[in-house]
């Protein structure tokens, strides 16, 4: 199966696509940039194919990592150094930032009790100085556990049991156990990609709890069936594939982010754009919402 473009490339790092019906239709961010992406419900036609055209939403950082509906209206986010929530009239409060060091926050989810999850990275990357981090509904944050390099795709089963996470160095997708109380518990790994073409980066579960994970430097998304093994493949017309995610009115399209970072020009002309497939599943019919 082959992946529609669904828009020029008109990011520079996009990533961390998620549908609400909170906000109107797709989300995602052009991260590096501190921008946030939409395209309206209206734009995310049922037939694929064609043009769309996205607006962007300025953040008071140089880095927007990851956005998230919360209740009430607004969102979550995960900014450079920290998180943000934003209020139902659009406006956007930082919140203390939460380090110095030269790291940055990279990809999230929200958790089953209300709470935003978001693990970061070092800008050079090196191995073991990034955490999973974790902001509670009343403002409290809490560093779960650290020794992360490339904290990337999390997506929690909709019984809220279990997680699925990748670290992209690793090449694995793994699994967690859910506590409210301690956060991600017992660690241990669901699939090893390291045959696979690319690295897994962002991830998301579909409504019957498949795992569909974006393989950057692959061109491609897996998706995965309950044992961990590859059954279903989906090209995308750019190489460094950064995430995905389902939406659309009936939840079966599944949008795909890419990324022009680190590209010389022209190397990749489709690199950056929003792209789209029907892969013949729905995402959850229902989304979880940062609050209480």
């Amino acid at each position: 199966m082959h992946a529609d473009r669904l828009t020029d490339s008109i990011c520079h790092h996009a990533e961390g696509p998620y549908w609400s019906d909170s906000w109107g239709g797709l989300r995602w961010v052009d991260m590096l940039a501190g921008d946030i992406m939409q395209l309206e419900a209206a734009g995310a036609l049922t037939q694929l194919g064609g043009a769309r055209t996205a607006h962007r939403i300025t953040t008071p950082s140089p880095v927007v990592a990851c956005v998230r509906p919360a209740l009430g209206g607004g969102a979550v986010l995960a900014l450079e150094k920290g998180f943000a929530l934003e209020d139902a009239d659009g406006s956007i409060t930082p919140l203390p930032p939460l380090w110095e060091q030269d790291i940055r926050m990279n990809e999230g989810a929200i958790a089953p009790d209300g709470s935003f999850l978001c693990g970061s990275m070092a800008y050079d990357q090196r191995p073991g100085a990034a955490a999973m981090w974790r902001l509670l509904p009343d403002g409290t944050t809490t560093e779960l556990f650290g020794d992360l390099t490339i904290s990337n795709g999390l997506a929690f089963t909709a019984d809220g049991a279990r997680a699925f996470y990748v670290d992209t160095p690793t090449g694995r997708v793994d699994q967690f156990d859910w506590s409210d109380d301690e956060g991600l518990i017992g660690r241990r790994p669901f699939a090893d990609l390291t045959d696979q073409d690319g690295h897994p980066d962002g991830l998301t579960l579909d409504a019957d709890g498949r795992v569909w994970v974006a393989m950057n430097g692959g061109g491609q998304v897996l998706g995965l069936d309950e044992r961990g093994a590859v059954t279903a493949q989906i090209s995308v017309g750019a190489r460094q594939v950064t995430a995905c995610t389902f939406g659309g009115q009936d939840r079966s399209t599944l949008f795909i982010t890419t990324s022009r970072e680190n590209l010389a020009e022209g190397e990749d002309p489709q690199a950056g754009s929003l792209f789209a497939a029907r892969p013949g599943a729905r995402g959850p019919e229902s989304e979880r919402l940062f609050g209480v």
